[in-house]
């Protein structure tokens, strides 16, 4: 009896036993910030395995899912441009129709399709791009979506597979919602921190350096003995072309900086001071 027992305990074992082997495309997913705005690409990657992709498998100027598998998505936590195209906040499918020398890159609002729609909705087409293609050097094995060439305002959305690119330009609102969150908390009570991010912003993006000069001297008043606020408050001075000031400054920036250790700023303030000083 316990021998007969045991066995339909192994039997009972082995079927419900669940098979593993890896997905032919795998899933993968990108989160990036792009200045303020949280960026998402879900998708899946198939790999080329001896086939030829564009033109075959892939078929020239038919829609084609972009990925495998459950529709691949973006998603934008604020509005954005894609080459030049306004989209809203939210996921996006993306579709494509590619071409020989062009791609058309489809963002669409129905989200739970699994490849392409039963029908396709003219309507649900939140945006079109018309891209042209570059020919790769070497070959993409594996279907690869990345965002590359990051800046404060955008980045660049890349597809690549088998030997062709396009690059999409994604424009993100990193300058007005940064302004807005300058001007709100500007006039209610800023602290130290707040004033300085407040002063760097200004002078990085090139707007009223005489407004950061005063904002950099309140922030070092309220929490002094900071050298990376003596070096952004030097370089103010410096683009205001206050020179004596500046190398004041970037003096005090340096010994403060010597104090706690960090030899990049040492480096970054003997530099100015050599300049400013001809």
């Amino acid at each position: 009896m316990r021998t007969l027992h045991l066995v339909l305990f192994l039997s009972s074992t082995l079927i419900s036993a669940q098979i593993q082997t890896p997905q032919p495309s795998p899933s993968s997913e990108i989160h990036q910030t792009v200045g303020l705005t949280e960026v998402k690409v879900a998708y899946s990657r198939p790999a080329l395995r001896g086939r030829v992709i564009f033109g075959d498998l892939v078929p020239y100027g038919k829609l084609w899912r972009a990925g495998a598998n459950k529709n691949t998505t973006l998603m934008f936590s604020d509005p954005v441009k894609i080459g030049g195209q306004p989209l809203e906040a939210g996921t996006y499918a993306l579709y494509i129709r590619p071409g020989i020398k062009m791609w058309e890159v489809f963002f669409y609002t129905e989200t739970e399709n699994w490849g392409l729609p039963q029908k396709w909705d003219p309507n649900l087409i939140a945006a079109v791009v018309e891209q042209p293609t570059e020919q790769l050097q070497n070959t993409v094995e594996s279907y690869t979506i990345n965002i590359d060439d990051l800046s404060n305002n955008g980045a660049n959305i890349n597809i690549r597979w088998e030997q062709t690119q396009v690059n999409l330009v994604l424009e993100v609102p990193t300058d007005s919602k940064t302004m807005a969150s300058i001007e709100k908390t500007m006039n209610a009570s800023p602290k130290a921190g707040d004033m300085y991010q407040a002063a760097v912003y200004y002078r990085e993006s090139g707007r009223d350096l005489q407004k950061a000069k005063v904002w950099i001297s309140k922030a070092i008043e309220l929490d002094p003995d900071k050298y990376w606020m003596y070096r952004q408050q030097a370089l103010i001075l410096g683009e205001l072309n206050e020179k004596a000031a500046a190398i004041s400054a970037a003096k005090t920036s340096l010994e403060l900086a010597k104090k706690a250790g960090n030899q990049d700023y040492v480096r970054l303030n003997e530099k100015s001071i050599t300049e400013w000083s001809k």
